[in-house]
């Protein structure tokens, strides 16, 4: 039987702005020789946030150098100053909430108080079978996220001297302390990825942001019928924000570029038509891949940093 897990009261958010622009870098690089480079460089450029991946390899990096996403954070946070950091996306495919709780403290407080952690149901690939388990069913997979949603935010809120105690149908936690807590308070900021009704009502509970890739049935759809459908997306999102009795304004609403049929990182053009039709459509941050040659998200570094220098004023002007 599930206990019922009462929801803390909202994390406070920065003041609005016309438009984030964030920035996900891949965990590829060795730390000494380029990895700290890269982040310090994303401050420079003025990125609102770095992401990265939180996975235990990913697609066609799977055979090539991929560290992990908290070590990668951690390490971030000491080479940056004013950089928000976050994953985008951890899941519930090889992470418990107890120990990513703990884990999430302390890279809160090494940044102070710069973390924001993305989630996601996780899927199918190799994280989902890496620690020796059958791949869930969607039913499945939908099920434990919401108790890993609900719990994390539990721990992250409440795990003072009385500590957490909670048996749940997929996780547990006994006595579980988490002191002092998050620097950023109650707890550290969730942007919840979802597509579907279900994930919304988690994000408009829990998160104080939602991400999208954009709408799967959208998938091969042009860029113009993709826009329409991240719009629908938002306005599905409002409705359910406003079912929940919250004002669907107070829920920041991020697009990770990369998935859909608009390319923003082959010219600066091509990022303001994109970034340009995600602000009509309601969202507040838009987050473009630091570009990896020889991969999907291959690029011209050039290209993608007159995108912050000459692409992002054009929507804020």
């Amino acid at each position: 039987m599930s206990a019922v897990l009462p929801t803390p009261p909202e994390p406070s958010s920065p003041a609005a702005e016309p438009l984030r622009l964030s920035t996900v870098i891949l965990p590829v690089h060795r730390w000494p020789t380029e990895g700290r480079r890269h982040w310090r460089r994303a401050e420079e450029l003025g990125f609102h946030t770095a992401y990265t991946y939180d996975h235990l390899s990913w697609r066609s990096f799977r055979n090539g150098p991929w560290y992990g996403a908290i070590p990668t954070l951690t390490a971030a946070a000491t080479a940056t100053t004013r950089l928000r950091l976050g994953t985008l996306v951890t899941s519930p495919n090889f992470r418990h909430p107890v120990t990513l709780a703990k884990e999430l403290i302390t890279l809160d407080d090494v940044s102070e108080g710069r973390v924001t952690v993305g989630i996601g149901s996780g899927g199918t690939g190799f994280d989902a079978t890496a620690l020796g388990q059958d791949t869930w069913t969607p039913r499945e997979r939908a099920d434990r996220f919401a108790e890993f949603v609900r719990l994390l935010d539990r721990l992250l809120s409440e795990g003072g001297p009385g500590g957490v105690s909670y048996t749940g149908d997929y996780y547990s936690a006994h006595e579980v302390r988490n002191v002092p807590g998050c620097v950023q308070r109650p707890r550290l900021p969730f942007a919840v990825a979802a597509t579907g009704p279900r994930g919304m009502r988690l994000a408009a509970r829990h998160g104080q942001a939602w991400v999208t890739t954009g709408d799967p049935a959208a998938a091969d759809a042009g860029p113009r019928a993709a826009l329409r459908a991240l719009a629908r997306q938002v306005d599905q999102l409002s409705a359910i924000c406003e079912e929940a009795g919250r004002e669907p304004a107070a829920l920041g609403k991020i697009l990770l570029t990369g998935f859909t049929p608009h390319r923003p990182l082959e010219s600066v053009d091509a990022f303001v038509e994109l970034a340009g039709g995600a602000l009509a459509a309601g969202f507040t941050e838009l987050v473009v891949h630091w570009p990896v040659p020889d991969s999907l998200f291959a690029g011209d570094q050039k290209v993608f940093e007159r995108i912050v220098s000459d692409g992002l004023p054009q929507l804020i002007s």
